[in-house]
């Protein structure tokens, strides 16, 4: 047996030097860097009432573990390059998702990966949602480099024939692999238990029914943390896309059929406004991140909506609209308006349910002999509008090769070309007709020419919310002479207007709206700016013009011109609220908030009841939060249902029992 050893420093030999020449110290450095990058992460989206406490902590600690133990089974150099990919792969998921969550207020799941069109199209709003800060992410990308460079003595590979340390023969390749393998597992079980042993006491203690009953992202991310979040989106979208279709037990249909029944027993066709105006066109503008906190305000001496100011005096204002939208923005505003159901809570309707039946408003229109179409002056395919408006039961949708852009403005055609070229095809359309236009000028990040921009928005010059207020005034510009061309087409007397906002504009800075508003706002403030948007509507003889103060939601607007054109909704499959019935109302929206009027609860991001909050709508202050409960139940009870009912692909095995009220 032969020994022989020789060192050529102390240094580079001890035990700290054989450690961090050694595969553990790569793997530890691995940990180290990506737990911080999990920080980062965390403390980057701002959420209230979801902290990051220790057991959070071993979640994220436990999730890096179970997805790079494997790396303890390969040979050094391939240890440090699979690491050094695996590093790429989750900072580039980290990022994607906390960019995701600056516009959309969410993670990114599978379903929106099947999206990655509509992302691709947000161009320079991308942009505008990168922070210098973010370079953070990539500090161990330098560090390392650094350490590439100049490489500490103890990290050095030994001289050939400096270090020779051998008792008998050097371990086989087989032994090698062993200690490998063995590492692996160790890290494989230690993983384990640090992943799911908190994992489970949020569980059974915190988070009971989180996997069954969750509509809501951010509350799985709260407990199973940004790795586990991915893996259960994984497992939830591989059960639903690539296993067999799902089938909801008779019993559960038996209670989505009961909630319908229920719903119908509230529904009013006995007052003045039903049918009162039947048989006239309907013209709907859904009009972009159109918001209700500056209707009928200035800046600079001048107001930012004068034509829609002047219309709101000879029409209907709901100054408590609520867009009820999700993760799929604009197209959950179509959907949820044109079917009066909510949208999905991850993904959009549009791109995961495109062949499913619904009892769509245009639909039921054509059935009463009116022509539907559908105005879009951008890609049909996007937001898979192709294929979602034929299912939707349009006769046409008239996209952007169905316009001559002669007016380029950000997207695509600037919002007054596009309704003069609209109104060209309106006008020699059959009548009645069923009109949908889609509005896109006033899209984030809002960047108008400078002879476009009319408004002096002063201190707000330059940012992001002064440009919105520029886009907004130019959309109104675009709106008074859509109205004009309806007086001069013959129309206006003839034509219900129904026109809405589609969902907030993204600025999400307090302060700033603190600003233009000149006052302090409170939580309940800020909830009712970001959801509020405005809803007009003109009928043909000006009837009941004035403002109301009642709450109300896109899901309302396909049963309440239904409602004034006498067609009944008791056949139909519809969760809207009539707004011209004069009943009370209760507004749902995607997060799991709701208003009935008298209070407004909002929800914690933490998925808990007991961490939102009860507001008094009397004088905005807090109440003690159990007196919203029976609304919270209500409200998820709702929303569970509307899932189910998508999900499932209810409505055809629905429309197959009678209804009550069906003739």
């Amino acid at each position: 047996m032969n020994y022989s050893y020789s060192m050529s420093s102390h240094a580079s030999n001890g035990g700290f030097g054989r450690f961090i020449r050694s595969r553990y110290f790569t793997y530890s450095l691995f940990l180290l860097f990506m737990i911080y990058k999990l920080l980062l992460f965390h403390f980057k989206l701002h959420i209230s009432k979801i902290d990051f406490n220790p057991l959070d902590f071993f979640i994220g600690l436990g999730s890096l573990i179970l997805v790079s133990f494997w790396t303890l089974w390969l040979p050094r150099r391939g240890q440090r390059i699979a690491l050094i990919v695996v590093n790429l792969l989750l900072t580039a998921l980290m990022y994607t998702d906390l960019v995701y969550y600056r516009y959309f207020q969410d993670l990114v799941t599978f379903t929106v990966m099947m999206q990655a069109s509509q992302v691709d199209s947000l161009g320079d709003s991308i942009m505008t949602l990168l922070h210098w800060s973010d370079l953070w992410f990539a500090a161990d990308w330098l560090l390392l480099a650094v350490i590439a460079i100049w490489k500490p003595s103890g990290w050095r590979s030994p001289a050939r024939g400096a270090l020779n340390f051998t008792i008998g023969k050097s371990p086989s390749r087989k032994a090698g692999f062993a200690r490998r393998f063995s590492s692996g597992i160790a890290a494989l079980v230690i993983g384990c238990v640090v992943t799911f042993a908190p994992l489970k006491f949020y569980i059974d203690y915190y988070a009971v029914g989180l996997f069954t009953g969750n509509w809501w992202n951010l509350s799985l991310y709260n407990v199973t943390g940004l790795l586990g979040f991915h893996v259960y989106d994984a497992y939830r979208f591989g059960k639903e896309h690539l296993g067999p279709k799902p089938v909801l037990a008779s019993g559960e249909v038996d209670n989505v059929q009961e909630w319908f029944d229920h719903k119908d027993t509230t529904r009013s066709e006995n007052d003045a406004m039903f049918g009162k105006y039947k048989g006239s066109n309907v013209m709907v503008i859904q009009t972009e991140a159109f918001m209700n906190f500056m209707i009928g305000k200035q800046i600079g001496g001048q107001e930012i909506t004068p034509n829609f100011n002047r219309l709101m005096k000879e029409s209907m204002y709901f100054s408590h609209y609520y867009h009820q939208t999700g993760q799929g923005r604009t197209s959950d505003a179509d959907f949820s308006s044109q079917t009066s159901l909510h949208p999905v809570p991850y993904g959009s309707v549009f791109i995961r349910y495109a062949n499913h039946q619904f009892n769509s408003l245009p639909a039921i229109l054509k059935e009463h002999g009116y022509t539907p179409n559908a105005f879009h002056a951008y890609d049909g395919s996007f937001w898979n509008r192709n294929a979602m408006y034929e299912t939707l039961g349009y006769d046409r949708f008239f996209s952007k090769k169905d316009y001559d852009i002669d007016e380029p403005l950000g997207w695509s055609l600037g919002d007054k070309s596009f309704f003069k070229q609209s109104m060209d095809q309106i006008k020699r359309l059959p009548q009645p007709f069923y009109s949908f236009l889609i509005t896109l000028s006033s899209h984030h990040p809002f960047s108008l020419p400078d002879d476009v921009q009319e408004l002096n928005v002063g201190e707000f010059d330059g940012t992001v919310f002064g440009d919105y207020l520029q886009a907004i005034h130019y959309v109104d510009a675009a709106l008074g002479q859509l109205v004009e061309r309806l007086k001069q087409d013959g129309l206006w007397d003839h034509t219900i207007l129904y026109i809405y906002g589609d969902h907030d504009n993204s600025v999400k800075d307090k302060a700033v709206y603190e600003k233009f508003l000149g006052k302090s706002l409170t939580d309940l403030d800020m909830e009712q700016i970001m959801n509020e948007v405005p809803l007009l509507v003109h009928l043909p003889d000006g009837e009941g013009a004035g403002v109301y103060d009642q709450p109300a939601g896109q899901l309302d607007m396909a049963p309440s011109l239904l409602h004034l054109l006498g067609i009944s909704t008791k056949s139909q499959y519809m969760m809207g609220n009539d707004l011209f019935d004069g009943q009370d109302r209760f507004v749902v929206l995607r997060s799991g908030a709701y208003t009935d009027g008298k209070r407004f609860y909002i929800p914690s991001q933490s998925g808990m009841f007991e961490d939102g909050s009860c507001y008094s709508l009397e004088n905005g202050k807090t109440v003690d939060v159990s007196t919203c409960r029976a609304g919270y139940d209500r409200a998820k009870k709702e929303l569970y249902t509307s899932d189910e009912t998508l999900q499932y692909d209810l409505i055809p095995k629905l429309n197959q029992n009678e209804k009550p009220g069906t003739p």
